[in-house]
């Protein structure tokens, strides 16, 4: 099996200390320049192996589109949370990430009773957690939950495309490409950029 399979065997190792349902937890968009930071919790179920899982950057756009779809038909439980470029601005990255999380692990039915989160720890959560590296890559539940934000994503700023297609939103999906650079030193910050978000080239 590739090595960039992501593999049960934390879930596993989680649940045989007694803990039954295991949730997963990523982010993506964090450093995007425009659009929402999504968020995804998924708990999958031990008795039916999803196969393919892996880092959403490492799939290509029709097979993370076919795992999307398997994942929302299989899984016990998932759930999703957005944090809007406002927000980001308001509270700072990464303090909306930690709250988008926490809000993603709190609204799934039922509530896990373990949660592996893709590098951080999620402060105030009263579930039992433990932060894993590179989690996209290692952990299957982690992996699916990457899998969904990112689709989910990435439809949403080809929505954001086509109301403004200024910034060629569908290409880069809001990072700081040189394409959307230069858009954005044309046109300026939109309603959908993050304007917290101060790139130094665009100030040269």
């Amino acid at each position: 099996m590739p090595r960039s399979i992501a593999r049960r065997t934390i879930e596993n190792a989680v649940r045989r200390l007694g803990f039954a349902r295991v949730a997963g937890v990523d982010e993506v968009g964090r450093g995007s320049l425009a659009g929402p930071l999504v968020v995804a919790a998924v708990i999958l179920d031990p008795d039916h192996a999803i196969f393919g899982l892996r880092d959403s950057k490492l799939l290509s756009a029709p097979a993370r589109g076919r795992l999307h779809d398997e994942i929302l038909r299989r899984a016990s439980a998932w759930t999703l949370t957005v944090a809007e470029p406002f927000e980001i601005d308001r509270l700072n990255v990464h303090k909306a990430t930690l709250k988008a999380m926490r809000s993603a692990v709190t609204t799934l039915v039922p509530l896990p009773d373990f949660v592996l989160v893709d590098g951080f720890r999620i402060p105030d959560l009263m579930i039992p957690q433990r932060p894993v590296i590179q989690g996209d890559r290692r952990c299957a539940a982690i992996a699916a939950a990457s899998i969904i934000a990112k689709v989910t994503r990435d439809r949403h700023m080809t929505d954001l495309h086509e109301q403004d297609p200024r910034y060629g939103f569908d290409q880069h999906k809001g990072y700081g490409t040189k394409a959307h650079l230069s858009a954005m030193k044309k046109f300026g910050y939109s309603r959908v950029h993050r304007q917290s978000f101060r790139p130094a080239s665009l100030f040269k």
